[in-house]
């Protein structure tokens, strides 16, 4: 087995989120977005003219994703929303319970929004992952989830990669490409506890998974079969999750949290890092709705 690479991400933004995460590449306007969670703020970075944009969306906005006729798709607490340039709007929650709140999402090929939760206080197996169809109808995917996190599919839409993180572990499942229903769920990569949490991911025109890792101070490759492939070193220990971004995907974005840090920290954490892997990813898939 080679030993893996070594990449440094890059500080491209100030500290700009108490809880940085959700990073997508909007090809509209070529902006990155992100998420500072708890705020329930949406935030923009113009990376040639390296400006950072703010706009409130809710009480808390976990999840964005671009929508294929403009606008956003956002994961607000208890449910889902349709953001435009000038509006807000709220579809109805799907639970009601305020000890529980979305966390982390993405679209899948057919242009479907899955977001997942998570308690706030990560008591086990309060949480659920959901699906947002374009015509507005939700569906429970998963249940019996403790923080419900990362998630990816390949390029040629057949795997779909999962992280619960109390698990530990990144899953792999199996895609229907017709259906785009998930099936054959296995565990593909096991991260062990002193090297950090699994958080977010996001997956490059190879297949290789990179892995935001909470309290790891990191993001890691690993190839389809579960082989660390490249370390990427964070200069802060809460990295949260990945995308790649530019006009072609070429550069690796990474989010961070501030949550957990000492009083007077003055470390990046909270800031957005960036970094040009040998291997380029691919356009995040859109809603449809």
């Amino acid at each position: 087995m080679r030993a893996p690479g070594r990449l440094v991400a890059e500080q491209v933004t100030p500290v700009v989120a108490d809880h940085g995460e959700g990073p997508v590449w909007c090809p509209d306007d070529d902006r990155l977005r992100w998420v500072d969670l708890l705020a329930g703020d949406v935030l923009a970075l113009d990376p040639v003219a390296g400006v950072v944009t703010r706009r409130h969306v809710a009480g808390v906005v976990a999840a964005i994703r671009p929508r294929s006729g403009g606008g956003l798709v956002a994961a607000v607490e208890r449910g889902f929303a349709l953001l435009t340039d000038d509006t807000v709007e709220l579809l109805p929650e799907i639970w009601s319970d305020p000890t529980v709140r979305m966390n982390d999402g993405a679209c899948d090929p057919l242009g479907r929004f899955h977001c997942g939760s998570m308690a706030y206080d990560a008591a086990p197996g309060r949480a659920a992952l959901y699906r947002l169809d374009p015509d507005g109808t939700v569906t429970t995917v998963l249940t019996g989830v403790t923080v419900s996190n990362g998630l990816a599919w390949t390029a040629d839409g057949g795997t779909a990669y999962y992280v619960d993180s109390a698990l530990g572990r990144v899953d792999a499942f199996d895609v229907d490409r017709a259906s785009g229903e998930l099936t054959g769920r296995r565990p593909v990569v096991a991260v062990p506890p002193e090297q950090g949490v699994p958080d977010g991911i996001c997956v490059d025109v190879a297949g290789g998974i990179w892995l935001a890792l909470w309290d790891g101070g990191a993001v890691r490759r690993y190839t389809p079969d579960g082989e660390l492939s490249a370390v990427v070193d964070v200069p802060t220990r809460r990295p949260t999750a990945c995308a790649f971004g530019g006009p072609e995907h070429t550069d690796l974005y990474v989010t961070t949290s501030r949550q957990g840090s000492p009083p007077g920290d003055r470390s990046p954490a909270g800031a957005l890092f960036r970094l040009r892997p040998p291997v380029p990813g691919f356009a995040a898939h859109p809603f449809a709705g």
